[in-house]
This record gives C-alpha cells, structure tokens and sequence, in this order.
C-alpha cells in the first residue's frame, strides 16, 4: 500500500515544471508535503520561483492521474521512497537536486549501506576491463562495500555480475521507468532486488531517452561514497558521473590504460584533472580508509599456491596485469612451447584467464605465506 504521505509526494513531482530544488522550497514553506495541499495558491505564490504558470500546474486535478500510477505499482509490486521517509538514503538528504521520489525494488535498507562504491564506465568495454571489473567488485563485496552501478551493458554489468558473487547488497539506479523493461533486464532486476535494491525517480511507465541518463548519473555519484570509473573515453557518461561525485565533494578514482586507445582517454583525463590513480581494488579500500581484509584472499575467498618455480615466476608477472604470451615467455626465461602448457594447466584451474590477442590475466592473488 502506498501512503497518504507518499501520494503527496507523488502528486508534487507529477506537477508540470516542478522540479527537485523547487518542489524542496514549496514543501518547506508550507511545513511539510502533507500541509502543502491544504495551503492557498496565494500562499504558495509567494515561494520563490513560482510565478503564474506554475501556480496553476499547481492548482489542476492531479487524483486521477496518481491513482493511476498508484495502481500501476501495485500491480507491479514497485515501492515508492519518499524524503521524509525513515528509509531515505543518508547521503542524498543534504543535496536540493536529489529525486523528490525513488521508486524501487528490492530492500531499501541497501541504500543506507555504510560504504557505498559507485563502479562505472563503457557500455562497449574491452573483455580485459570487464574482467577486471567483475573481479574487483567481487573483491570488494566480498569486504562490506556496496557496489553502485547503472544495470546497463558493459562495465555496469560486470559491476553487478561481481557484486552479486560476493556478500554485500548491489544497487542499481535506471535511467528509466521499472515497468518499461526487457525480459532481460527484469531477470537483471529479479536478481539484484534479491541481494540489494533497484531504484528510478522515473515514473514506472517512462521509457528511457538520452537525456535521462545524466539525471540517472547524479544519482549514483550522489548516493555513494566514491565514484571509480573502470574504462570510458572522453565522451563516456561515466565522467558526468564522476563530475557530479566531485560536485558532491566525493571521491573519484581513475583505472589508466594504453594510449594506444581512445577507451581510456577519459580515465586519463580524470587522472589529470585530479582523479586517483587505481590500480588494484585495495587502492580504493586505503584511501577511503575502509579496511582491505586478509591479504591473499582472493575474491571467492580461494588462495592459489604455485605449484613450482615457474608457476611462481609466471604468475608473479601476471600480478602487474595481463600481459602477451610473447613477453610473458621472455620475462619468465621460458620459451613458449615451455610455457604454453603451464598457462593452460592454470587457465583449466581457473586461476588465469586468457584474452583476445593471445594476452593473459591473473584470476586470483598469490597465497602469501
């Protein structure tokens, strides 16, 4: 059931041309969302920014169309968080631009995690980031970081896909309304309302446009702690994100790449313009001051001993990132027709993983004795 506070609320935000900023002041100065509608529209006149045309949004008959999306989430099983509520997410309260509504999925109290991590950035990620991405946020689930993200394609998707692996909720923010999506993304939804929460300030029939999406943005740099951004070139809305974060006085931290791309050039710039250099998950973990966890854990919680003195040599080359099996043979003093059954007798255990280009990445860290 949707409360009287909530339906309040709602019919504030289905007003035409009412934004957040000054949906905030009307509610303030009428003392409270459920005193806002009892007042005179000569009282609410007097608010700054409502001027005529406003004031008579303010003054149409909206019931029909809330029950409307009332009913709509009913049927859907969709929940409607309201700024007042107890529920609120904490970091969002002290932002005028945040939602005046989170319509959701899934356990609310994921919101109000203790340390909240936004992962973004492309859509089209290189296999290699992707990788890396999933195996971070295991990680770092795995230590009681909630993992913030997108739900799109790409490196959101590994971004939750890890998440999900590890031991701490996963939050989605959409671009969209809950009730206008795919097969594939409400089985996306399904399973990380089951381990977290899925949110939107669209109204559950809006499908999604271009211009949602930076509104969508300001949202996950707003309700998280820090933002890292794992691969995206110069025109990536990930660095709406990651600027929004720093206009909220986040952290933002920043994976660098080859030059040889342009899917890195937008990291780089963030480094440059002040972004935290990252290298591994534990760089995150250190400079918010959230504790790192048992050195040689890996991110499902396995240690891998190596076998031998070329395992060792091999792997420890691997632990500075994935490398072409032609330098890897050089630096371990091997040819490769020594080396290439050693490589596939890790990659059967799981422990590397092999990549496009005859590349190869460590799966795991080294037991540490």
């Amino acid at each position: 059931m949707i409360s009287d506070r909530a339906t309040a609320w709602l019919r504030l935000a289905m007003v035409r041309g009412i934004g957040p900023m000054t949906g905030r002041r009307l509610v303030q100065a009428a003392g409270g969302i459920e005193r806002l509608w009892s007042q005179s529209l000569q009282v609410l006149k007097t608010v700054d920014g409502i001027g005529p045309q406003l004031l008579t949004a303010l003054g149409q008959d909206l019931d029909q169309a809330v029950e409307s999306v009332a009913e709509l989430c009913r049927q859907r099983e969709i929940g409607l968080l309201c700024p007042d509520d107890s529920g609120w997410p904490v970091t969002l309260q002290p932002f005028d631009d945040a939602p005046l509504l989170l319509f959701f999925q899934g356990d609310v109290c994921s919101l109000n995690s203790t340390r909240m991590l936004a992962v973004v950035g492309a859509r089209r990620a290189s296999r290699e980031s992707s990788l890396v991405t999933r195996r971070w946020c295991r990680y770092l689930s795995n230590r009681q970081i909630c993992i913030v993200s997108g739900m799109a394609y790409g490196i959101d998707a590994a971004a939750h896909g890890g998440a999900l692996e590890g031991n701490s909720p996963t939050v989605a923010v959409l671009g969209c309304g809950l009730a206008t999506l795919s097969e594939q993304q409400l089985q996306q939804v399904q399973a990380i309302a089951s381990q977290g929460c899925v949110v939107s300030e669209f109204f559950p029939q809006v499908t999604a446009r271009p211009e949602y999406f930076p509104r969508r943005n300001r949202i996950i740099a707003a309700l998280s702690h820090a933002t890292l951004v794992m691969e995206a070139d110069v025109r990536s809305g990930s660095l709406i994100t990651a600027r929004k974060a720093v206009d909220y006085g986040r952290e933002v931290f920043s994976v660098p790449g080859s030059v040889l791309g342009g899917n890195h050039a937008g990291c780089h710039q963030l480094i440059r313009e002040g972004a935290t250099l990252t290298e591994n998950a534990d760089d995150v973990l250190q400079s918010m001051g959230w504790a790192a966890g048992e050195k040689g854990r890996v991110a499902g919680g396995k240690t891998y001993q190596p076998a031998d003195s070329d395992e060792a040599k091999l792997l420890q080359a691997l632990s500075t990132g994935s490398m072409h099996l032609d330098h890897l043979a050089e630096t371990c003093g091997l040819t490769v027709p020594e080396l290439s059954p050693i490589l596939l007798r890790l990659e059967l255990q799981g422990v590397i993983e092999r990549l496009p280009g005859s590349r190869y990445l460590l799966s795991v860290e080294l037991h540490r004795t």
